[in-house]
């Protein structure tokens, strides 16, 4: 059926270049190679049980080296098959670290640090219970990622003006409450039924990031995790999920501080935002999405796309021309009449022709 309904989700495998570039990937999805949190359910670690949270990051860091040497192994055609389960392994750990970081949250980098696991609440209006609210099967993802096992959770750690899925992401109390095995079987479902991966999103999926880790200790199937982020995550919580991501899809927004914090409240934008798309280069494959705004080329997207050039040469990019005024800068269009409009033919053209100049891949996910 998917074939029908979106006929360039199976040709866009016949791009060259999109198969480079989603080699990983590719292999995850049909089964060729392990997802990368089944090779670190083989990664062993010992703990005693008293261990301060400083000593886990020391263990975790020393588990990290070794997943990596495992699944360059991995990639190089080594087998999972009669490698013996650990009692205690490397996402064993990640799962009690996240759950130490819920008493004092540093999951984003607003870092809060409320004690969530206590039913305190920070920026993103969540304490320690997890809700979503919808899943299905994706259809309007990028071609590569069609059927998507979408699973949107609720409430975000930004307060974008123009958010498209305000509804979801204003609200922490829709839909509803997940613990990790239920997390673990609707996945498992998802990739069952056909999907090529299940894709966390949102809202955001970084306050989640508890429930979504220890919800890999129920799964067994075979199936690429997709991280669907702004990317305003913590580096604790990228060094958590970078062993676990086989594909990223980052949100990119803006290119300064100035229109980060006005138009999404979020401080240190750029900053975070670079640092956490160069780990997610490093540790997998990626598609990063840029939604073109109004009046936002030279200050935003003309320099953003440099950086992406430059700095992330394996990545996939998706300029985006879907942006329309939503929220409240459609109810307000006074307080923001920098986009309170659809970008126009012209910009497109132009963050377009700015793309291919650049040699940035683009058209075959847009």
């Amino acid at each position: 059926m998917w074939r029908l309904l979106r006929p360039d989700a199976a040709h866009v495998w016949e791009d060259d270049e999109v198969r480079r570039r989603l080699s990983w990937y590719y292999d995850v999805m049909t089964n060729r190679r392990p997802s990368k949190y089944l090779i670190c359910k083989r990664v062993e670690v010992e703990l005693r049980g008293d261990e301060e949270l400083e000593e886990l990051w020391k263990i975790h860091r020393e588990a990290s080296k070794e997943f990596m040497e495992l699944w360059g192994k991995v990639k190089e055609g080594t087998s999972l098959e009669g490698t013996a389960k650990p009692k205690i392994s490397l996402l064993d750990l990640k799962v009690e670290i996240v759950k130490r970081l819920l008493h004092r949250c540093v999951f984003c980098e607003r870092r809060c640090g409320v004690d969530r696991a206590s039913g305190e609440r920070g920026f993103c209006r969540l304490d320690g219970a997890s809700r979503v609210s919808t899943w299905f099967h994706h259809y309007g993802e990028e071609a590569p990622l069609v059927p998507s096992g979408t699973i949107f959770f609720t409430s975000c750690n930004f307060r974008c003006q123009f958010c498209q899925n305000w509804d979801i992401s204003t609200d922490p109390l829709n839909g509803v409450e997940v613990d990790a095995r239920k997390l673990a079987a609707i996945a498992s479902t998802l990739r069952r039924e056909g999907c090529r991966n299940v894709n966390y999103v949102g809202g955001e999926p970084t306050p989640h990031l508890h429930v979504i880790l220890e919800s890999l200790r129920y799964m067994e199937v075979n199936v690429p995790i997709l991280w669907n982020s702004n990317m305003y995550c913590s580096q604790e919580a990228m060094e958590l999920l970078k062993d676990v991501v086989d594909i990223w899809l980052p949100d990119f927004k803006y290119f300064n501080d100035a229109c980060a914090e006005r138009l999404s409240k979020a401080p240190r934008y750029l900053e975070v935002v670079k640092r956490n798309h160069l780990i997610a280069h490093e540790s997998g494959d990626v598609i990063v999405r840029h939604l073109v705004l109004p009046n936002h080329l030279e200050c935003c997207t003309k320099p953003l796309l440099e950086w992406l050039a430059s700095n992330l040469p394996r990545a996939l990019v998706n300029v985006m021309a879907q942006y329309r005024p939503e929220h409240v800068v459609a109810r307000e269009p006074a307080r923001f009449p920098d986009i309170a409009r659809r970008p126009t033919r012209q910009e497109m053209e132009e963050a377009y022709a700015t793309a291919r100049r650049l040699g940035i891949v683009f058209e075959p996910v847009s």
